[in-house]
């Protein structure tokens, strides 16, 4: 062999040993990248399971107006202050009732969600009016703020609910707010109050706050309150006949990042 021909055998190995190296190390590359979507992939589908579970918190909730809500769960529909209520259901399985203002009893919106198996949680001022709707006394649970109490199956506390220097609803007229235990998720409706001790202190998962002002906290307010509070999800409620939905959508905008304010219809 001569001396160019060696040179050229030379050069050919060299080439042909740079050619594997570049192949072999796209194809290490490729794996890499690969594993590196599957990883990603596999993240991403198990945060959307997550998601989709905590999401069911919030699960046949409605709200019907103003601070009437509705939650169907556990194969029970449960009422809070029934009021504006469009269609006759008579699907109510048990009625909350937090005070006896008109835009929260209201006897011409519980008879449309009422039946002869109703269960009423009501305060001390309206058991007379339930009973002159026909409901039986075992039916009919009176209530007190900062009590525990127990119907059927369901759990539930009540929680003082009252203003702190205006006369619209005063403390000593036993009104009150109430957390109940639904499907081991704890939902707080406050009924009409300003911000409380008693409110601060009170552990749920889900709370229905008043946001119109004026004869309830406002906007702001409420959303400082429960910034301070270890809730995940917070629903605006007391707005349409005083306060609008502009009080509602300040009051989801201003929460903190870890908690979700949803502004329910």
């Amino acid at each position: 062999m001569n001396k160019k021909s060696f040179s050229v055998v030379i050069i050919t190995i060299f080439v042909l040993a740079a050619i594997i190296s570049i192949f072999y190390e796209h194809k290490v590359n490729n794996k890499d990248e690969n594993l590196n979507n599957k990883e990603i992939k596999t993240t991403t589908v198990t945060g959307t399971k997550e998601k989709k579970k905590e999401e069911k918190i919030m699960d046949g909730i409605s709200i019907n107006f103003h601070a009437s809500i509705r939650i169907e769960k556990v194969g029970k529909v449960f009422y809070f202050d029934p009021y504006k209520i469009e269609d006759s259901k008579n699907d109510a399985d048990y009625i909350f009732v937090t005070h006896s203002h008109y835009d929260h009893y209201s006897e011409e919106d519980i008879k449309k969600v009422m039946n002869d198996k109703t269960k009423f949680v009501v305060t001390s001022d309206l058991e007379e009016n339930i009973k002159g709707l026909g409901v039986s006394s075992d039916n009919i649970t009176v209530v007190f703020p900062e009590k525990k109490y127990k119907v059927d199956d369901i759990s539930f506390s009540t929680v003082s609910s009252y203003n702190i220097e205006k006369t619209y609803h005063k403390k000593s007229y036993n009104w009150v707010g109430y957390v109940v235990t639904i499907d081991n998720n704890k939902y707080y409706v406050v009924g009409d109050s300003d911000v409380t001790d008693e409110l601060k202190n009170t552990e749920c998962d889900v709370i229905f706050i008043p946001v119109g002002g004026t004869y309830t906290m406002n906007a702001k307010e409420a959303a400082d309150v429960v910034n301070n509070m270890n809730v995940k999800y917070a629903v605006p409620i007391h707005y349409g006949v005083v306060g609008s939905k502009s009080d509602a959508e300040s009051f989801v905008s201003s929460l903190n990042d870890n908690i979700k304010g949803i502004i329910l219809k």
